[in-house]
Parts: C-alpha cells; structure tokens; sequence
C-alpha cells in the first residue's frame, strides 16, 4: 500500500498489506490472547491505558507530525486531537471502575442479585481518517479496559497513524496479540466482516455503516455504527452577530469540515441576516491555505483528493439551482488537494448541499422568517447528529432543539464532544453510543448473578 502525501502528491511510504489469510491468522491470535488479557485485573488493564495516555504525551510532537503529513490537517489541529483524545483517556482511566465493577443491586431473603459486566471477547474496529486519535480511544481504550481484544483497522488515509497507535499501546504494556492493527482498504474491511467477531464497531459513512450491519446482522452481535451527519446550525435575531459569526466560522471550517460533527448548514433568522452573512465572510476570507506541516496554516488539505470532485458537484448543483458563491467555491491552485473554504447563499433544499453531507470546507446559508420554518428545515433531513442554536434565550434555544431529532443538542456552541455525554447518532447518523458510561458498557455483555446461601 503506498502513502501518499496529500498536500503535494509525493509517496511518504510503502506498507505490507494485509491479505484474508492474514487477517484470519490475526483473529486467531487475538481470541487467544483476549482470554489471557481479560483475566488480568482492571486496575491492571486501567495502568497499561494509562501508560498509554503518558506516551502520547511524550511523544506528541511526532506523532502529530506522522498526523499531518498523512492526513493533511495543520499540525496545530493534530496536536490538538491528540490532547484531545488524552482528555478522553483520562475519563475513561477514572471512571471505567466505577461502571465495571460488579454490584449488587438487590437482597431477595437469603439470595443476593448481582450485576457483572463481562468483555464482548474479540472486538472489530473499523476506524476513520478524520479524527484517527479521537475517534480511535472511543472504541479500543473503552474495549482494551473491558478486557476485550482489537482487530483495528485504521483508515487507508491515516495508516501511519494506526500503525503509531498500535506501537505506542504496545509499548505501553497492551500484548501485542490483544491490540493487533489490520493494513488495508476495502478489501481488509470486508474480510473482517467474515470473522466471527464478538462486536464490530465503525466510524465513517452512512451507506458503508448500513452495508456492514446487513453483512453481521445473522451474528446476532453487538454493532456500533457512528456515521455522518448534516449538522444544522439556527442563528436567532437576538445574537451578538460578529461574536457568533466568528464562532460559527469555525464550527463550519475547522479540519476543513472533515467532521462528522462539523456545522453542515446554517440557518440564519431575517433580521440579522445581511449582517450575520458579512461578518462570516470577512471572517471566512482571513483563514489560510498552506503546507499542513508548517505550523502556520489554518486550513490543511482534503485528505481524500476524489472527494474535490464530489464538493465540485455539490457548488455547481447549487450555482445551477439559483446559489451564488461569495468566497471560494474551487480547488486552490498549485499542487496539493487544497480546496478554498466556500461560502454560498441564496441556498434552498433543492440543493444538495443543503441536503447531502458535505464534509468538506463548503457550506451554505439559508435565510428563515422565523424559528418555525427553522425547525422545519433543520428537520428536513435524513440524518440526526447534532443541532446547534445561538441565542440569548436558553428557553427559546431549548424549545428549538426539543422539536430537531438528534443525539447532540448545542446551544450558543457547536462542534465539540465531551467524554462525560453519549456521542449517538439517529436516523442515518448511526447507531449506539460511545462515550460517557455508554460508551464503557457497550464493550460488555451482562451477566446476572443469583448467589444464595
């Protein structure tokens, strides 16, 4: 498999890909090494993770290097991740004890009722490119904690970076059979499919996620799908305007888009709109293109080039139905897929960009007579990640988002995870959870106990 640099095209480095047969040798050794693994004590498998945590620490600086060059993100950005992720280890390292430990829950005479949460056994990870780190610790630091073993499969646009997670768990004291990462593309994905695996967990497309959960769905085993979404974002009439347009800016350009959680349209109230939509520009026009790696960029790379057509599609559908470019709206000039950050109005939902993720740095603007129609159209869509609204009124805020179906609400914020909150999708933006106490049981399977003496 050849790595490829996607700010200038240049080959960074060959891998070994893996075959089926590989694969099935790397699930064999896995479900022997979980049994081993899942016997050491938590605090055990808790002080390994931990390790963990302290060497990405230590060794930030080249791993959010490796981060960049393969993916295509400004280096700030993926050091951020990384700290990022940290974040999400450490609440993992303290809170995992609390839901993990058995309880008992009742006292029935002389029998005693407990609860014990037991490892699902060998868990497949099939992980995303966007956010390899934070995405990542969502499912294998839960997993490993529980007493799991990991076939993880990186991304083929941040293999490097799997590869750089799976050394460092090593190091950190995870056996090398009980974490064992997968090179490949489509094929890999699929022969992973074919394992009897205990659970299988993705993050990435909807119509790859309905696809793997057709293939497994015979198993009858735990499935966690975390997909995209169409992230709608309402700016009400009552609003700082320079102060949200700013905020919102970057809810919509931040790793160029490339976040399933990335505000995907927006919604702004009539009264405020002209007003909203020059400040969003002036802000838009003061990001810079540049080499991900020098330290001085704020918009990388699309990591995927192919998917420059894709976004090309979605301006000139928009252009053809009515919508006028007010900055950006083409590839930049000069080597490397670098793709200007793209503001559009005039924009309806004939549009497939107000319809279709995006993910990317394009984003359109709607102007709404009032919270009604902005219900309305933030509704009008088949996937249901997050909503956002900015307002002063957190009742008015709250009554907005009560009437919008989906798993994350943001009120006067936008683009952000916390650890301690259930990251979950619905409609087609997934399936379960991960994070919080969620996302630490759903590597588990749970046993009831009646002890009588």
């Amino acid at each position: 498999m050849k790595i490829i640099n996607p700010a200038n095209g240049e080959l960074i480095r060959e891998v070994n890909e893996d075959s089926k047969s590989s694969i099935l040798e790397k699930y064999t050794l896995a479900k022997t090494a979980q049994k081993a693994w899942a016997l050491k004590p938590l605090n055990e498998r808790v002080k390994v993770v931990q390790n963990f945590h302290d060497l990405l620490t230590k060794n930030i600086d080249t791993l959010a290097h490796d981060l960049s060059l393969e993916m295509g993100k400004p280096l700030n950005e993926a050091k951020n991740e990384i700290n990022g992720a940290c974040k999400r280890i450490r609440f993992f390292i303290e809170n995992s004890g609390k839901w993990l430990t058995e309880e008992k829950v009742n006292q029935d005479g002389n029998t005693s009722e407990v609860l014990a949460h037991e490892p699902l056994g060998v868990v497949i990870n099939i992980s995303a490119w966007n956010y390899p780190f934070l995405v990542g610790v969502n499912v294998f630091v839960p997993a490993l904690i529980a007493g799991n073993a990991v076939l993880y499969k990186p991304s083929e646009f941040a293999t490097l970076t799997g590869l750089n997670i799976a050394k460092t768990l090593h190091e950190a004291g995870v056996p090398k059979d009980a974490f064992i990462p997968v090179v490949g593309a489509k094929a890999a994905g699929e022969a992973l499919l074919e394992l009897d695996g205990n659970g299988y967990f993705f993050t990435g497309s909807y119509r790859t996620g309905k696809s793997i959960a057709e293939k497994v769905a015979h198993k009858l085993v735990p499935v966690g799908l975390e997909l995209g979404g169409k992230d709608p974002l309402y700016v009400t009439n009552d609003v700082d305007v320079a102060k949200v347009a700013g905020a919102v800016v970057e809810g919509c350009f931040y790793n160029n888009g490339q976040s399933c959680c990335a505000v995907e349209r927006v919604y702004v109230h009539e009264e405020i709109y002209d007003s909203f939509i020059q400040n969003f520009v002036d802000e838009t026009k003061k990001l810079t293109l540049g080499n991900p790696v020098d330290g001085k960029s704020t918009q990388g790379t699309i990591a995927r080039s192919v998917h420059i057509d894709f976004l090309m599609e979605q301006i000139n559908d928009a252009i053809q139905k009515g919508a006028k470019i007010l900055t950006g709206g083409k590839k930049s000039t000069g080597t490397g897929a670098f793709f200007e950050p793209t503001v559009l109005v005039n924009v309806n939902h004939t549009m497939n960009v107000m319809k279709l993720e995006t993910f990317g740095p394009v984003i359109g603007i709607q102007k709404v007579k009032n919270d009604e129609e902005a219900v309305r159209l933030m509704q009008d869509c088949e996937y249901g990640l997050t909503a956002s609204v900015y307002s002063r009124n957190l009742d008015r805020a709250k009554t907005v988002l009560s009437q919008v179906d989906s798993g994350t609400a943001y009120v006067n914020c936008c683009d952000r995870v916390s650890p301690y909150l259930p990251w979950s999708g619905r409609k087609h933006s997934g399936l379960g959870a991960t994070l919080s106490y969620l996302g630490i049981l759903a590597f588990t399977k749970p046993r009831g106990w009646h002890l009588r003496t």
